[in-house]
């Protein structure tokens, strides 16, 4: 079984990128072994595939493999100079601002409290919620779950670090209970030639269809 082409969004003989889906992981790891990874799977056409970073359960996007260990090895040692990822996500209530950054510090496995950083520019506002897009130039674990938290916007339908009365109500009215989380865009000078790439994911349609309702409130 091969992958649907319409998923592939960059291929060259250095680099793979993918339109990744919500539920599905980037990498098996401990306790998921039941489950075919991404990874894994498209290990089948692409022998020698590495991964260059990962999103989250939950999060769908563009993801980026590294077609060879030589160019794998490029990317880390440049520890992912010029890389720029964008976020699209649906916050609960009407942000107070057009746009703005969350620096406020975050957990890190084995460093205690690091620095954050998430830009943020609201692209539209609805009757109780936001569609915000989120720059990241830090990759904190869950890290624009948690600065929405901390400024009292979280992800709408996020059960971890979301406002469970909101999350509720939106579930009863759209009948969906993930949350809306989605890597768009990703900038990054090639690993071989030095050009820039931008590769883009379009919205899925689960997510577009949410947006369609919002606006008719």
């Amino acid at each position: 079984m091969t992958i649907d082409s319409r998923r592939i969004l960059f291929s060259d003989d250095s680099l793979l990128a993918v339109n990744k889906l919500s539920g599905e992981l980037v990498v098996a790891g401990a306790g998921t072994s039941d489950k075919l990874s991404l990874l894994d799977f498209l290990r089948k056409d692409y022998p020698g595939l590495k991964p260059l970073h990962r999103l989250d359960f939950e999060t769908s996007g563009v993801v980026v493999f590294a077609r060879t260990k030589q160019v794998a090895e490029a990317v880390v040692t440049s520890k992912f100079k010029g890389w720029k990822k964008t976020y699209v996500t649906l916050v609960a209530g009407r942000m107070p601002r057009p746009s703005g950054a969350i620096r406020t510090p975050l957990p890190s496995r084995g460093e205690g409290v690091v620095p954050a950083e998430t830009v943020y520019r609201v692209l539209e506002v609805f009757a109780n919620s936001c569609l915000v897009e989120a720059d990241i130039t830090t990759g904190r674990h869950h890290q624009i779950r948690r600065h929405f938290e901390s400024i009292g916007h979280p992800l709408l339908l996020d059960e971890e670090y979301g406002n469970k009365g909101i999350n509720r109500v939106f579930t009863r009215e759209f009948h969906l209970r993930k949350f809306f989380l989605h890597a768009a865009k990703l900038s990054f000078p090639h690993p071989v030639t030095g050009q820039l790439l931008t590769i883009e994911a379009p919205l899925p349609r689960v997510f577009e269809g949410v947006l369609k309702q919002l606006k008719k409130l």
